[in-house]
């Protein structure tokens, strides 16, 4: 477990809680799981649900996209592009933005121009502060209660988490939201001060979040329009409406479906549920149980095989001198994991949680 509650008290408590009497992990029904989703994005409840309401109007406003495309633009080409730009673009800008350089600092860009390229290489479907945070305490807390998407709560609890669990506490004192900020203050993101998140109850600036959505979907709409017409904008904005989905389901499947699925030579993190999958592994460079054991590690594909797409995107931005620095930890995996032919153990919670707050 971790030292101290910071990571303990850093996410907003659902109204089920995490752990029962027992500190067992509670386990909410469907009824009580959408009854707070609809709590935490009722902006007329309390303004500092907007960045839940901003989430579900992204979702909302690529269904429009999707009818179009079903109704008036369906072919079995687009079809190709949308399953392409869904599963290989969108996967692997999602695993070396929001997952390696927001969450883990891997690697860093020689220049803010770069990280701003990168950050808005595809279309946008997720506030930089939802993914970021959470995903430190699912680190922290893997597979045990506090886990915002703890697959052993069921695959609902996983794709309602976005809205019941990954938002930061509206009620951190002053020192906790400044570690807080520590997770943030390198993405470019626009944060508020403590002042602003009582007021908000966000880290991130409603008004920057909105603005880089606005400017994000503007620019991919007339680019892919430029292209191919409205049929392929259409396409490509329905195929982001899919990755809004994918995303959230790996959170269940990543994780075994809340089982142990570990395959010998294959996961050697055995302290969680995390599991190497070929089709996310492949296709986004998302080796889930590589990652786990190495998380601040810029490529995760360890093993013959492993082919990592978002490694070879931070690799190439090295080389061209985009990318100023990047931790590669293959040879610390082969050494540890290879060579010597053991099962080890992955980065615990608490040495997880002292690299990024000081504890």
């Amino acid at each position: 477990m971790v030292k101290g509650n910071f990571i303990d008290d850093l996410l907003y408590k659902p109204s089920y809680g995490w752990k029962d009497q027992d500190n067992a992990l509670v386990i909410p029904t469907k009824k009580q799981l959408w009854a707070e989703a609809f709590s935490r994005i009722n902006i007329f409840r309390t303004q500092k649900n907007w960045i839940s309401f901003v989430s579900l109007m992204m979702l909302a406003g690529l269904v429009p996209f999707f009818v179009l495309f079903i109704s008036k633009y369906f072919s079995w080409y687009l079809i190709i592009a949308i399953v392409v730009y869904s599963m290989v673009i969108m996967g692997t800008h999602g695993t070396i933005w929001f997952h390696r350089y927001c969450t883990h600092k891997s690697y860093a860009f020689s220049h803010p121009v770069w990280r701003i390229i990168t950050q808005n290489l595809v279309i946008k479907t997720v506030p930089e502060e939802i993914y970021v945070v959470s995903h430190h305490v699912h680190h922290c807390k893997s597979d045990e209660p506090g886990d915002p998407y703890n697959a052993k709560a069921g695959f609902w609890y996983c794709m309602l988490a976005e809205y019941n669990h990954q938002r930061i506490s509206p009620d951190l004192s002053e020192d906790a939201y400044k570690k807080a900020v520590r997770f943030m203050d390198h993405t470019g993101v626009q944060l508020n001060s403590y002042e602003q998140y009582k007021k908000w109850g966000s880290i991130a600036s409603p008004g920057y979040t909105i603005l880089i959505w606005i400017l994000n979907w503007s620019f991919w709409y007339f680019i892919f329009s430029w292209i191919g017409g409205p049929a392929l904008a259409c396409a490509l904005f329905s195929a982001a409406m899919l990755w809004f989905t994918f995303i959230r389901a790996f959170n269940y499947a990543g994780h075994g479906g809340g089982k142990e699925k570990h395959r010998e030579g294959i996961d050697f993190d055995r302290s969680n549920l995390s599991i190497n999958q070929s089709r996310p592994g492949l296709l986004a460079g998302e080796w889930h149980n590589n990652h786990h054991l190495f998380p601040g590690s810029a490529r995760c594909g360890f093993l013959p095989g492993q082919l990592d797409l978002a490694w070879v995107y931070i690799y190439s931005l090295r080389r061209l001198r985009m990318v100023a620095w990047y931790k590669d930890s293959k040879k610390e995996f082969l050494k540890k994991y290879v060579s010597e032919g053991g099962i080890g153990g992955a980065l615990t919670g608490d040495a997880y949680n002292s690299s990024f707050t000081g504890e």
